[in-house]
């Protein structure tokens, strides 16, 4: 296996100097939801360790160092807040805001990007387009940026929704435009270090190896170099409705299986495309296309060699748990969950001893064991309100948020 295959989503190469119980960015540590934290079937119903009231957001909570993020929407107020709490007992340390101008896109107000934790800083991507950079001790803003305005660039129907990521002293977002499709901004200081792309942003997040950024931009699969050069770009996109009605839909984030990179959208379906490197060149081959597999805003999780999905639509519905074989994007089987648009899955424990956790939009948690045949769960309890955000599993312990309150929830015996 190629070099930049074997260490693919190895977090040491971005610089994330945390311990290895936290989640600290979108998808935890290695950004494809993976916990290894082992989780026992529960016998009764799950009840919270701990709750706090928070405002509107479907972003996710992020865990590092014993504190728990949050990023929101203040209620009442024309802001974008973060708050830190003790990831034990929930206590309140500090919540810090920045005033914006009213922002009012379809499905809510607040911020749909998931903050990083890196280097003792938080960094955040707000729906209207600002990027900030937080001290993890005091909620002081170290700076703040516009890269709408900056480069201006239209924001996305639904509002800006790519998580960023940090990769040494850089912290990159999707941004979109001309020239702007991806930004690389200095950590310390908050300026552009490199552009790339032409393509229009998506909702999706980028992921990373050691020899690559991958993003589902909103009109490709793409590969770039920590320096911004482009490796290798298929098109690929998600769209709803015709002409100037139509809207790009992409958010599920890309995942590598092996030596197959598998994006999804909810109208195009889903794509593997096999990539090999030979003297420093990239190829990205196109292996299946399968429109059924069509993932909204949910990213699959590899166990063995199978990937685990859920499949939805842009319309009210139900979403359906789908084992496939990422060689070849054939339907293993298929299982309807309770979710409406969305259920979340996060894979925990070690390898060889996995198990897979599925919350879904009613706030109804499940967890499962991953088999190639049938679907085989092994404990199910509601746990909180809708929801659209990911949860994060550290120290044994599942943290989520919906429409009201964050929550704790004990796992571990």
């Amino acid at each position: 296996m190629p070099r930049f295959l074997a260490a693919f989503f190895l977090t040491p190469a971005l610089a994330l100097t945390l311990r290895a119980a936290d989640w600290p960015q979108f998808l935890g540590p290695n950004r494809d939801n993976t916990s290894p934290a082992v989780v026992e079937p529960w016998k009764e119903d799950l009840k919270p360790l701990w709750k706090q009231p928070v405002g509107d957001a479907h972003s996710s909570p992020v865990v590092a160092d014993g504190i728990v993020y949050a990023f929101y929407q203040p209620k009442g107020k024309n802001a974008d807040a973060l708050a830190a709490f003790d990831a034990k007992t929930g206590t309140l340390k500090w919540e810090k805001s920045y005033d914006r101008p009213e922002y009012k896109p379809p499905f809510g107000n607040g911020p749909r990007s998931t903050p990083a934790v890196s280097g003792g800083k938080v960094f955040t991507y707000s729906g209207p387009g600002i990027l900030a950079c937080w001290d993890t001790k005091t909620g002081a803003i170290d700076w703040k940026v516009e890269p709408l305005k900056e480069f201006k660039t239209g924001n996305p129907f639904f509002g800006t929704s790519t998580s960023p990521i940090v990769i040494g002293d850089k912290v990159i977002v999707m941004v979109g435009g001309k020239g702007s499709g991806v930004v690389a901004f200095d950590t310390k200081t908050g300026k552009p270090v490199w552009q790339a792309l032409d393509d229009p942003a998506s909702y999706s997040s980028p992921v990373w190896s050691h020899d690559q950024l991958v993003f589902l931009t909103g009109a490709n699969l793409v590969g770039l170099s920590d320096k911004g050069e482009k490796l290798w770009s298929v098109p690929f996109e998600g769209r709803v409705g015709k002409g100037a009605f139509s809207i790009i839909e992409s958010s599920a984030t890309p995942i590598l299986a092996g030596d197959v990179v598998i994006g999804s959208t909810v109208t195009s379906g889903s794509i593997g495309l096999k990539l090999a490197e030979k003297d420093g060149k990239f190829t990205a081959k196109e292996e299946w296309r399968n429109k059924a597999l069509t993932c909204y805003f949910s990213t699959p999780v590899v166990v063995g060699d199978r990937v685990y999905m859920v499949k939805g639509s842009t319309t009210k519905g139900q979403t359906v748990l789908t084992c496939i074989d990422p060689k070849t994007g054939k339907v293993a089987w298929d299982k309807p969950t309770q979710g409406e648009f969305h259920t979340a899955l996060l894979r925990c424990g070690p390898a060889g001893k996995e198990r897979l956790l599925m919350l879904d939009d009613a706030g109804e948690l499940t967890l499962f064991e991953p088999d190639a045949k049938e679907f085989k769960p092994l404990a199910k309890s509601k746990v909180c309100g809708k929801t659209w955000a990911h949860p994060a599993l550290a120290d044994g312990r599942l943290y989520l948020r919906d429409e009201k309150e964050l929550i704790c929830v004990e796992l571990k015996k």
